[in-house]
């Protein structure tokens, strides 16, 4: 779907961990106001658009922020999401390279979780972005489910949220969790508006290895609200000292989560741009 005017309009293409996002640069909220999920789902359509898990909209966020910056952020599927973690780091790096945010300073960035702060390792334009995700809430136990041929196979899991909600199950090996075609099974009142889960095993002292299939986007390489959950379900598992860092493999690289003594979440790991042009998806 064009814009407005019927023009091209830029795009860029970047990635966290390969947890992949078109990004929408609309800084005055002029061109793309509120995204109509069909151009969300043919942007992210990996045959006939640019291809993404989701779309990261750049806009200026509203006059009564603490940020200067607003995060609108869709799944690959068109719905609205709270937060993404990967993304905000792809999207603090394209302010840093553009120019519009300072890496030597910390950046506030307004989500629909609010406000997260993101700083640039040594200050500068490349290298590790940590970003400051809040205080995560765990409430609890769920359980989630796989197919498994006309059976359901179902886990225990802890419900954590990290502005979006998640699912964490400890399995013995990954390939339990099958090829996650499809959702899991979970408890619809437990998660009203759906759920990611994540299937975890332990890979040695504080570092554990994670899949994970995302709602709105399927199973992703990479996800980081679900990377610092599992961080913070394993080290409460543990008995883990506040400030203990954890290793999370997933399949697009490797996060690092540390759950502070102030109750706090830090999460640190790779941002790129990868590409830019124009379209009228």
């Amino acid at each position: 779907m064009p814009d407005a005017s019927g023009h091209d309009y830029p795009f860029l293409k970047g990635h966290g961990t390969h947890n992949d996002f078109v990004l929408l640069p609309d800084h005055e909220g002029t061109v793309h106001g509120d995204l109509d999920p069909s151009r969300v789902r043919a942007l992210c359509d990996r045959r006939g658009g640019i291809g993404g898990d989701g779309v990261l909209r750049v806009v200026r966020a509203a006059a009564d922020s603490a940020a200067e910056w607003f995060m609108d952020y869709r799944n690959a599927d068109g719905s609205v999401s709270e937060m993404c973690g990967n993304g905000i780091r792809v999207f603090g790096r394209h302010l840093v390279q553009e120019g519009l945010a300072d890496p030597t300073r910390p950046l506030p960035v307004d989500t629909r979780d609010g406000i997260k702060t993101i700083t640039f390792a040594g200050g500068a334009v490349d290298g590790e972005i940590t970003v400051d995700m809040g205080v995560p809430r765990l409430l609890g136990e769920s359980k989630i489910g796989v197919a498994d041929g006309d059976d359901v196979r179902w886990w225990s899991a802890a419900h954590v949220d990290t502005g979006n909600p998640h699912a964490v199950a400890f399995l013995d090996d990954l390939a339990e969790a099958g090829p996650l075609t499809s959702a899991p099974e979970h408890d619809a009142e437990v998660y009203p508006n759906g759920v990611n889960v994540e299937f975890v095993v332990r890979r040695g002292e504080h570092h554990v290895a994670m899949r994970v299939h995302e709602r709105g986007s399927g199973e992703t390489q990479s996800c980081g609200t679900g990377a610092c959950a599992v961080a913070v379900a394993a080290a409460s598992a543990d008995g883990a000292e506040r400030g203990t860092p954890y290793r999370v493999d997933l399949p697009g690289g490797t996060l690092t989560i540390t759950w502070r003594p102030d109750g706090r979440v830090l999460m640190a790991g790779p941002a790129l741009i990868v590409a830019r042009g124009s379209t009228r998806l």
